[in-house]
């Protein structure tokens, strides 16, 4: 069964940079579109960015266009996420997961899931 695993979450200033990456245990990751996503608290989970299978192809969310990058390293299983100008609305879990579906910013077509890194900016 693949596993994700999410790291580098944690407490920054408005205005400050994070990076969260992403391992997943599965030899066919590069098979796989991966996505970034983030829940508040009290909000429902949101599309926040993803890449495809080559890496060639990252789409984002409007709310993160600019400030966000996403890329993906296939020799080392992994997928980053840099986040530049943090806001306090960037606070959120964030979860990155795997699609066969190239390209989805639909949840319900991911169908393998991390625990999930907390991000919380502080303004």
């Amino acid at each position: 069964q693949v596993q994700l695993v999410e790291s580098g979450g944690g407490l920054v200033q408005a205005g400050g940079s994070l990076r969260v990456s992403c391992v997943a245990s599965t030899r066919t990751f590069s098979t796989y579109s991966v996505g970034w996503f983030r829940q508040a608290p009290g909000k429902e989970r949101e599309f926040v960015a993803v890449i495809s299978r080559s890496g060639s192809a990252p789409y984002y969310a409007d709310s993160v266009k600019g400030r966000f990058t996403i890329s993906r390293d296939n020799t080392k299983n992994t997928v980053y996420l840099q986040m530049n100008s943090l806001k306090p609305e960037d606070t959120a879990v964030y979860y990155c997961a795997l699609s066969i579906v190239p390209m989805s910013t639909s949840l319900n077509q991911y169908n393998t899931w991390g625990q999930g890194t907390q991000v919380t900016i502080s303004s």
